[in-house]
């Protein structure tokens, strides 16, 4: 169903001096209404869940819980919402997950985000940008591999700590299921021990080094 202005928006950043900036910019256009803001994962999964908004402005790296498993709460609770990824991290992997994931937009916090506020408007009546910046760092990439939204999921708990019987119950898929999952991960990071994969997870930026493994 197609959604009308104006558009009611969550702002999810760790960082306050970020979100005073977009609420300030969105302050001046009368199609958004900013609803809540979020200052780690689990505020903006609350938020989401309470708001169910039109759009989603959110960091990747934030305290307790992640940007991937803030969008994959999104897409449960409300699948209609457009998100938006705003990060600094330019790490191949990570950006191509992210793509995958299938958020809306997709822009760098080290380039100036005027960009951002025009592409909005088209993000909003269904259309998706990504800025050049990431176009060209995954590009740029020869042995790069994109994971899937499930085996990041999964990385995220191997390097927890976790077991296969754990993650298959968190997951909600079966142990057999998560074998496959490992096996996909080791042969796409190419690395043979949890030791490999937690240095080139950390290295790639597909996991947030501040979270408690």
């Amino acid at each position: 169903m197609a959604r009308t202005p104006p558009f009611s928006t969550v702002l999810a950043d760790d960082h306050q001096i970020v979100r005073l900036g977009l609420a300030a910019q969105l302050g001046t256009d009368p199609e958004f209404e900013v609803v809540a803001e979020a200052a780690d994962g689990l505020q903006a999964i609350v938020a989401i869940r309470q708001h169910r908004p039109d759009l989603l402005l959110l960091d990747v790296q934030m305290p307790l819980a992640g940007g991937v498993e803030v969008i994959g709460e999104v897409r449960r609770w409300s699948p209609e919402t457009r998100i938006v990824v705003l990060t600094g991290i330019a790490a191949p992997g990570l950006v191509a997950s992210l793509v995958e994931a299938g958020v809306e937009g997709l822009f760098s916090k080290r380039e100036d985000l005027a960009p951002l506020f025009e592409a909005l408007p088209l993000i909003m009546r269904g259309g998706r940008k990504v800025a050049p910046f990431f176009l060209e760092a995954m590009g740029g990439a020869e042995d790069s591999a994109a994971l899937t939204m499930r085996e990041r999921q999964t990385l995220n708990m191997i390097l927890k700590g976790r077991s296969n019987k754990e993650i298959a119950a968190g997951l909600g898929i079966s142990i057999k299921t998560v074998e496959k999952h490992r096996t996909s991960l080791m042969q796409k990071l190419g690395v043979n021990s949890i030791a490999q994969l937690l240095a080139v997870a950390l290295r790639d930026g597909l996991i947030d080094p501040s979270q408690e493994l």
